[in-house]
């Protein structure tokens, strides 16, 4: 049975890769767990720019504090500059990482500036990542950014970092767009080798004992995948870029849904969370008994075969099938 799939030109044992959601790729004991566990390869927590703009903000306050309450406290402490605070820590875990595995080590970056999209992206790659994955986790809140200027914003991240680095480049996307495809398009037009659908933003919530706002961690379960299954569904052979689908997949039978419909790679998280990372080769497994069982000799035989491209029922993803479902929908009797 021939798992082997390609993503962002990487030739890839299984179409099984732990996202960067998953705190898990912190510990480089965890990452070879998940090579010899089966992942084909990984993708490392982001590196937040705003993070380390705020670590560094932090450090120049508590050493500068106070230091001008007397002449010789001026130099009592070294200059900022000479303290290794920003990416370093992560710079060197993938360097550890890629010295530890074999498998392709995909790195996460979540800019907050121009500048730092670009400048990290290069540091990123001169440390070794075989790609890069952008995680543009982001939340608009001004009322006054309109969803043009927003789509145009996206191109200039994808195009700055296309230009300053060789390595392949995925964008990481939220499902939040006017018209999703349109944009899809034009990321890949400015650059893109590949998407990964979709971002899962952490909702917050209320604490009613404390009256605060608290970060609310939520697993995914498998009907979340029907969002990233459509959009996988419709961009399979419309694009011209890899194609990564994420959330809500759990199972071996999730992955196979994924394929069917056009997703080079799954990336997986809740699911290792949830079981460990020795889940992976349980889903490998099963998906290996489900190709078998549907005479199956390979991922690529069956990748796309139900996309909205190859599909015998194209609207089954669109609009109409909307109005079929509620019109056969099984009602109980006397509701």
């Amino acid at each position: 049975m021939d798992l082997t799939t390609t993503y962002l030109g990487l030739e890839l044992r299984s179409p099984l890769v732990p996202s960067a959601a998953a705190p898990l790729s912190d510990d480089i004991a965890n990452i070879k767990l998940m090579e010899d566990s089966g992942a084909a390869a990984v993708v490392l927590y982001s590196l937040f720019e705003e993070q380390l703009r705020l670590e560094r903000y932090e450090l120049h306050h508590h050493l500068t504090h106070g230091t001008e309450s007397f002449p010789e406290a001026l130099t009592y402490f070294p200059e900022p500059a000479e303290f290794h605070v920003g990416p370093e820590q992560y710079l060197k875990h993938i360097a550890r990482a890629k010295a530890a595995v074999d498998i392709p080590v995909i790195a996460s970056l979540n800019g907050s500036t121009l500048g730092g999209w670009t400048d990290y992206a290069k540091r990123i790659q001169q440390a070794g990542a075989d790609a890069l994955e952008l995680n543009i986790y982001s939340i608009p809140t001004d009322a006054d950014l309109t969803a043009a200027d927003i789509e145009k914003e996206y191109e200039q991240i994808v195009k700055g970092v296309k230009s300053a680095v060789t390595i392949p480049v995925a964008v990481k996307l939220s499902p939040f767009f006017t018209n999703f495809a349109n944009v899809a398009k034009r990321l890949v037009q400015a650059g893109a080798d590949g998407l990964v659908l979709f971002n899962r933003f952490y909702q917050p919530d209320i604490d009613l004992e404390s009256l605060e706002v608290t970060p609310n961690v939520l697993f995914s379960t498998p009907m979340a995948m029907r969002l990233p299954l459509r959009w996988v569904a419709i961009l399979h052979g419309r694009i011209q870029a890899s194609i990564a689908a994420t959330s809500g997949i759990h199972r071996a039978s999730d992955v196979a849904k994924m394929l069917l419909v056009g997703a080079d790679v799954t990336q997986l998280c809740s699911a290792l969370m949830r079981h460990g990372i020795k889940q992976l080769s349980v889903i490998e497994h099963d998906l290996r008994v489900w190709l078998e069982q549907h005479e199956y000799e390979s991922v690529k035989q069956l990748k796309g075969s139900l996309s909205q491209k190859n599909c015998e029922d194209p609207s089954a993803y669109e609009r109409a099938q909307y109005m079929r479902a509620l019109s056969t929908f099984p009602f109980p009797a006397g509701k």
